[in-house]
């Protein structure tokens, strides 16, 4: 199953739900969330959204260092996530933000990352989140071993690794993709193809469709619409439940687009052309899931009203949060290196102790 042809597949990938608002039939991936699924869904992506947007202003205000922004990835992220059982596990890369929304995370951990406060100090157990990965694609390798760990203890449960179009050029991809296939372990490769890898296009990246690359290994790859949340929601699940029968691996190209900068230091007008941007903001997932609920009255004025509410109620949090945060001790970077007392961190500590009270001495 590739994902390539057939009723609901569009050159975008399998898709259920089109960008006027109007659902699409699919043989393989059918699904029929109530009215209620329908608003929490577009509640979820309202919510990340905003989230989004507040970390991009607070870094522009300088109160974080950096942010990579997720405008235009939300239908991939929220629909993924919302197909994962409570158990199954996730490793993202740096963009994942309505990801950990989506399973329960504390919304101040991310900007506490950012700012620099911590270097990610959440436990990746609470909510099954794992850490956020700086280095492209190694976050493949890891949730790899950590699913055949699962399936090696006998666990149900499946992981997702989080990546994006640029980190399929790295070389842990493809070691992940091929020791997965080998041992058929539990994992879904979600990759976020966002059409730029920073400013080289998906032409100077590769010469075929990205989820094609899978067949070459062994297993199933499948393009979906990555701005069709319910096209993401279905085809995941499909994923997972395959993952958790002992199938193996899949391969998910969420086919969608970066509205925004690579991070908060990039310029993309340098690189892409306004009419490009512009042909994808019709295809825009916020709004094509509120054209559905409006056209089949899922939802009233007031539903959209209490969203958009709950979205300045959590940008308010972040905002308030992020700029009421201190300063964390220089020596609460010696602790949680490794799990049990380590001599040479111990040595290390004590010449930093050193240092720091030399000033004191002087002063």
């Amino acid at each position: 199953m590739t994902g390539d042809a057939g009723a609901g597949t569009t050159a975008d990938g399998v898709r259920l739900l089109a960008p006027d608002g109007t659902r699409v039939a699919h043989p393989e991936y059918a699904i029929d969330p109530s009215p209620a699924e329908l608003r929490s869904l577009y509640r979820d992506m309202v919510l990340a959204r905003r989230f989004d947007t507040e970390g991009v202003t607070l870094q522009r205000q300088g109160e974080l260092g950096l942010w990579p922004s997720l405008l235009g990835q939300e239908a991939a992220q929220v629909g993924s996530v919302r197909a994962l059982a409570e158990d199954d596990h996730v490793f993202p890369s740096y963009r994942e933000h309505a990801v950990a929304l989506g399973r329960g995370m504390d919304p101040l951990a991310i900007p506490r990352l950012f700012r620099g406060v911590d270097h990610g100090d959440w436990d990746p157990q609470e909510h099954h989140f794992h850490l956020y990965t700086l280095v492209i694609g190694s976050q493949t390798l890891h949730a790899t071993g950590y699913a055949l760990g699962l399936a090696k203890d006998g666990s149900a449960s499946a992981v997702v690794a989080y990546f994006g179009d640029g980190a399929t050029a790295q070389g842990d991809v493809s070691e992940a993709f091929n020791f997965a296939a080998v041992y058929g372990a539990p994992v879904v490769f979600f990759c976020q193809n966002n059409q730029w890898a920073i400013s080289e296009s998906n032409e100077k990246q590769t010469r075929v469709p990205l989820h094609q690359r899978a067949q070459g290994f062994g297993f199933p790859g499948v393009r979906v619409d990555g701005n069709d949340v319910l096209a993401c929601l279905a085809v995941t699940r499909w994923a997972l439940e395959r993952a958790r029968r002992g199938e193996g691996p899949t391969l998910i190209e969420a086919y969608t687009y970066r509205m925004g900068a690579h991070t908060t230091s990039d310029d993309p007008t340098r690189y892409r052309d306004a009419a490009e941007v512009d042909g994808w903001r019709a295809k825009d997932p916020l709004l094509r899931l509120e054209r559905l609920l409006r056209a089949e009255g899922a939802a009233d004025e007031a539903f959209f009203a209490e969203t958009e509410a709950a979205g300045e109620a959590l940008a308010a949090e972040v905002r308030e949060g992020v700029r009421s945060m201190t300063t964390p001790d220089e020596r609460h970077l010696f602790d949680h290196v490794y799990a049990e007392p380590h001599a040479l961190v111990d040595e290390e500590r004590e010449a930093f102790e050193a240092y720091r009270a030399a000033f004191a001495q002087e002063g």
